[in-house]
């Protein structure tokens, strides 16, 4: 059965399993791993001999039809076997020669087999040093298991995160939260960048916390992201041995979430000007009246920008300029207009679209702004197109908005 769809499998593959569709260029596991069907997939049979992998249709998968032996087979598939042990309990079931190695490259193919001692070094240093903060992060590794179909991809993309450096300009209710999400979620170092004191009305749940009124914005936050970290970043190699080892990582994306909610409905320019210069992915973040924003991710060179969107907004409303130079010259609001469940939800999502272009390299999407205005509880969708008339030069590019060309598995 392909991915989304409730249905039997035609028989196919190894020994007539059939085990939804197989990513192109899926490669036999080696002896060294220890193949483990997902845990994060709920399992159940469908009928006799069938079994369905995922309760959600954008991950299920249907395997069989299934003989006995195949069937024992699978339940040997929990990590603590590495394939010449495998092979030896097929014959022992009664599994003709082959079959193992078969029916674990069918598995593996469709995305069902995660590898919970594979990823590599990084992956293996991160196990060395997690302790009980692994545990913490088991309910993520479940997710990047569903959504990374390859073994051993969860650990591998953790770890990747725990070498990324993201900067958060913006640490009122939504950036501090956003802030804190990222650092609970892996990503190793968090940068915070704001002025001035915290308000009573910058604490929020996942964010600032009582009692902090008055005291610097920002190195309340980088505070709140330390407490969020799971696990103790990377440390620098004893005796100065590596050069390198101390270096500060480049900037793998900003996000802008400022406090006044007008710089990401209408970004300024100016502000991100650096960030096209240095070619650094940014993507905004907000709240306006009672209006949420996430988005557009930019990609220097490849998406719109500020630019095109305030180019585009003045096309389509001639009036639109002199007011957002009203907006911006006037005196702002005392108190933003910011309701707690919508700056949370805005937050979750920013991180959301954050992590899937940090763990892939994604920009699916990425030219798309998302708007939800209160009372909601939709979402809309407004796409951002390069303009032809700004300098950041996507609307040149061979490939404007950049698709997706990563192999992620269909139906997500």
């Amino acid at each position: 059965m392909e991915k989304g769809k409730a249905g039997r499998p035609a028989p196919a593959g190894a020994g007539g399993l059939s085990a939804g569709p197989v990513r192109a260029g899926a490669a036999a596991l080696p002896d060294s791993a220890h193949p483990m069907i997902k845990p994060a997939l709920r399992r159940a049979w469908r009928n006799r001999d069938s079994v369905q992998f995922g309760a959600a249709p954008a991950h299920a998968v249907v395997v069989g039809p299934l003989d006995t032996a195949t069937s024992c087979f699978l339940g040997l598939l929990d990590g603590t076997r590495g394939m010449p042990l495998l092979r030896e309990e097929a014959r022992r079931i009664g599994l003709p020669e082959g079959r193992a190695d078969a029916v674990v490259e069918r598995l593996a193919g469709a995305g069902l087999l995660d590898d919970p001692r594979g990823g590599g070094e990084g992956a293996a240093a991160l196990r060395g040093r997690g302790g009980d903060g692994l545990a913490r992060l088991r309910p993520d590794l479940g997710s990047l298991s569903v959504l990374h179909a390859e073994p051993g991809a969860p650990m591998r993309l953790m770890a990747a995160r725990q070498s990324m450096r993201v900067q958060v300009r913006g640490a009122g209710r939504v950036g501090a939260t956003v802030a804190a999400l990222l650092s609970a979620s892996g990503v190793g170092r968090v940068d915070v960048l704001d002025g001035g004191c915290v308000e009573p009305w910058d604490v929020a749940p996942g964010g600032v916390r009582t009692g902090r009124s008055g005291e610097r914005r920002d190195a309340t936050v980088r505070q709140v992201v330390r407490e969020a970290a799971p696990v103790p970043p990377p440390r620098a190699r004893a005796g100065g041995g590596d050069r390198g080892s101390d270096a500060v990582p480049r900037l793998a994306l900003v996000i802008l979430a400022p406090r006044d909610g007008l710089a990401a409905y209408a970004p300024d320019v100016a502000a991100s000007e650096e960030l096209l210069l240095s070619g650094t992915p940014h993507l905004y973040a907000g709240v306006l009246e009672a209006t949420g924003v996430v988005g557009p991710l930019v990609l220097p060179g490849g998406t719109a920008c500020a630019g095109c969107v305030e180019l585009a907004r003045a096309e389509r409303d001639p009036a639109w300029p002199r007011m957002l130079a009203q907006w911006r010259s006037g005196r702002a609001a005392g108190v933003p207009s910011c309701d707690m469940a919508l700056a949370t939800v805005v937050a979750g999502l920013t991180v959301a679209r954050a992590l899937a272009f940090l763990d892939g390299g994604s920009t699916s999407g990425a030219g798309v702004r998302l708007e939800l205005a209160l009372p909601g509880p939709a979402w809309t969708p407004r796409p951002v197109e390069p303009h032809p008339r700004c300098p950041c030069g996507a609307a040149g590019s061979p490939h404007p908005g950049m698709p997706e060309s990563h192999g992620h598995r269909t139906g997500q």
